[in-house]
């Protein structure tokens, strides 16, 4: 028997962060809206906005650090809200959660003190990616735990664009329940998050400001869309073979980018609401660029299904003027 199902009861008593939450009346931020031009951007995001909200502060603020997104080779930079922002914005403290015992009993623990825990989990057996992962492909993702039973053998978590429940036999697949080997333990990566009191919104949007400058100091020394382009045609003539691989490949390269560059607009237009600067022409260029990687993602299908790839590199062009025109709007303005 574990070590853990064995101590004395978690401390705290929470049956879930936010009790309050229903997965079947939950209602999605409007930043997740279905009519947006992404509507979900990664799990990592995703959850975060969800989370945010929850929590009553606008996640709207986190967003600075978009601009920091660079072209790497062979993707777009997975985009995740560094913890130090988290910490400044909303006195959230992340932290790497150690998994040596069964990973249930430690999400059960930090439940019961009140923490968000974020774990790496096989979307084979999460209901709310039906008809892509579920119970079709094994693939990691991230969600945020906000309620487990280990009796009732049920999960309340926050997933790309909702929260969601699942139960039964998807909880002992999620856990290898009846299936772990004492050799080969299930150890996935899990994190938690210390929640403050209370979050002071008050200097919010000075702070935002401030870290929209730091990171403006951070971006890429060379245009990434115009270094994205000069690869584009290649990778995509490796998909003609791979009809497969198109998801996966658009994820990771025009996904990453749009999406991004989307909610770097929707950060522009919430600072200059709150009174911190005018920020119409970049809000601009980050949201062209963002329509003009929705629209080569059509193209990029139709260009592979009939194999002429070397047509979508002029069709970045848009977004690689906007990347300049957004910079240096930025930094004439922020310095």
């Amino acid at each position: 028997m574990s070590a853990l199902a064995t101590s004395s009861p978690p401390a705290g008593g929470h049956t879930a962060v936010f009790p309050a939450l229903d997965p079947a009346s939950y209602r999605p931020h409007p930043l997740h809206a279905a009519e947006r031009a992404w509507p979900e951007t990664n799990c990592s995001v995703d959850l975060w906005i969800e989370m945010i909200a929850c929590l009553g502060a606008p996640p709207e603020a986190a967003f600075g650090f978009t601009l920091t997104q660079d072209f790497e080779g062979d993707q777009f930079t997975f985009f995740k809200i560094p913890p130090e922002d988290l910490e400044h914005l909303y006195g959230l403290r992340l932290a790497e959660l150690a998994i040596f015992d069964d990973p249930e009993l430690h999400l059960a623990e930090q439940v019961a003190r009140g923490r968000l825990c974020l774990i790496e989990l096989d979307s084979f057996f999460l209901p709310d990616t039906r008809g892509v992962a579920y119970g079709l492909e094994h693939g990691k993702t991230t969600v945020g735990v906000n309620r487990i039973d280990l009796t009732a053998r049920r999960l309340d978590y926050f997933h790309n664009a909702g929260y969601f429940t699942l139960e039964g036999a998807d909880f002992d697949g999620l856990f290898q329940i009846g299936r772990r080997a004492p050799d080969a333990p299930f150890l996935p990566y899990t994190e938690f998050v210390k929640l403050p009191e209370r979050i002071d919104t008050s200097a919010l949007a000075d702070k935002a400001a401030a870290l929209l400058a730091r990171h403006l100091a951070r971006v890429p020394v060379a245009n990434p869309v115009t270094a994205f382009a000069q690869r584009f045609a290649a990778q995509a003539a490796g998909l003609y073979e791979r009809p497969a691989f198109f998801h996966k490949y658009a994820f990771n390269t025009l996904r990453q980018l749009g999406a991004n560059f989307l909610l770097l607009s929707d950060h522009l237009d919430w600072l200059e609401a709150q009174g911190k600067g005018e920020f119409a022409a970049e809000r601009d260029a980050a949201f062209a660029i963002s329509e003009t990687a929705k629209i080569v993602q059509f193209q990029l299908a139709r260009a592979v299904a009939r194999r002429k790839a070397d047509s979508l590199p002029p069709m970045m062009t848009p977004a690689a003027e906007s990347w300049d025109k957004l910079i240096a709007g930025l930094t004439s303005k922020l310095g």
